[in-house]
């Protein structure tokens, strides 16, 4: 019996330590969204925590997650302030990202230093990423922490402006202290998603001041225990649109804004990248057909993405009928029904159908507004 107990104990410390895992728990799952002509789309988590502040995971699980959960750039962000289990473990605030980084760089995943700076409103809390040291943060005045993360070329983004605490009278606002950092080039970024929230204000923030748009889990809890990621849910993830899949591109394309924010079904940011992301998901296979009279023609879209394109007429067009409300399922053929009314329309003619993407977001309550090209040649 005293043998059983001992090889039980053998391969539990063998699971615990990763040697005898279960190689299908370790599968990659890739996220399909397309890249821009121009640019590849790099899936990232800017905001997550570890055991080094008041996460309950070790810095190289936070790696491994975003790996298997198909991430191309993590950082780890641990409080500077707060720092629960300080009597179990060191104060050095740059230890969380060393140890994942071996982790990281075997999974070929760009692991970015970074920081939570964890102060009450006004400012909140901000996040700095790309430091090149996260203790010379660690001082008393918030605006000199801000300073010294600057002064690393860190980008610099607030976090979370929605949550319940750091809003006032159940309002998100924005204090002189945001207008200082932004005129003294010390913000450039926001959270229009935290974990599950999308906060509207934020979003309106991001446009008017130009500010890039952050989509990220904050995660503290083992992942599984948040996202139901083998039924197809998923962590909230920064789409960056860089230059190449490399730090450097990865920071130039932050500091020129060229994001958007991805969570659950719902996608945010500006037209100028949203169009072309829905244009390069979406492949019709039959754009060109012959129409007579009422005749009915299904017209097969593919949707190459994971993302669940929610269509809403937003138009109408003499010559033909389509539907109402159309979902582009992910990775699937849809069949969308085009009618003739009838006309005496003659001839090859060029089809717009105007459609809205009620869960693509340019603004808030703004979807982005798109057209279904056809080829459609008219017989009486």
């Amino acid at each position: 019996m005293k043998t059983v107990f001992a090889c039980l104990a053998l391969l539990g410390c063998a699971i615990l330590s990763g040697s005898a895992r279960d190689p299908v728990t370790r599968a990659r799952t890739p996220v399909h969204i397309p890249d821009l002509p121009g640019y590849v789309t790099l899936k990232c988590d800017f905001h997550t925590h570890t055991v080094f502040s008041d996460g309950l995971v070790w810095p190289t699980v936070r790696a491994e997650e975003a790996w298997r959960e198909g991430l191309d750039a993590l950082a780890i962000t641990d409080h500077l302030e707060y720092l629960p289990h300080k009597a179990d473990l060191g104060t050095n605030h740059n230890r969380a990202h060393d140890l994942a980084r071996t982790n990281a760089n075997d999974l070929d995943l760009l692991l970015v230093r970074g920081s939570e700076i964890t102060r009450k409103m006004p400012p909140g809390h901000l996040n700095a990423i790309f430091l090149t040291n996260s203790t010379l943060l660690a001082v008393s005045n918030w605006q000199d922490s801000v300073q010294a993360a600057v002064g690393q070329g860190a980008f610099v983004f607030w976090n979370h402006p929605g949550w319940e605490a750091q809003i006032t009278n159940n309002r998100v606002l924005w204090y002189p202290e945001h207008t200082a950092l932004l005129e003294q080039g010390q913000l450039h970024g926001i959270e229009v998603v935290n974990s599950r929230d999308y906060y509207p204000e934020a979003h309106r923030w991001a446009i008017e001041h130009k500010l890039a748009l952050f989509a990220n889990s904050d995660i503290h809890n083992p992942l599984n225990l948040d996202y139901h990621v083998h039924n197809g849910d998923h962590r909230p993830m920064t789409l960056v649109f860089a230059r190449k899949r490399t730090p450097e591109s990865l920071r130039e394309a932050l500091f020129a804004r060229r994001t958007a924010a991805y969570s659950g079904s719902r996608l945010v940011g500006d037209e100028a990248f949203l169009h072309p992301l829905f244009t390069q998901s979406i492949q019709i296979k039959n754009a060109r057909f012959p129409l007579k009279g009422r005749q009915r023609v299904f017209v097969q879209i593919l949707n190459n993405s994971d993302i669940p394109y929610e269509l809403e007429r937003a138009g109408e067009l003499d010559t033909v009928t389509f539907p109402k409300e159309l979902t582009l399922a992910p990775g699937k053929y849809v069949l969308l029904e085009v009618k003739g009314k009838g006309t005496k329309t003659k001839g090859k003619k060029s089809l717009a159908l105007p459609y809205k993407v009620a869960n693509l977001l340019i603004a808030p309550e703004t979807p982005l507004a798109i057209t279904l090209d056809l080829e459609v040649t008219f017989t009486p």
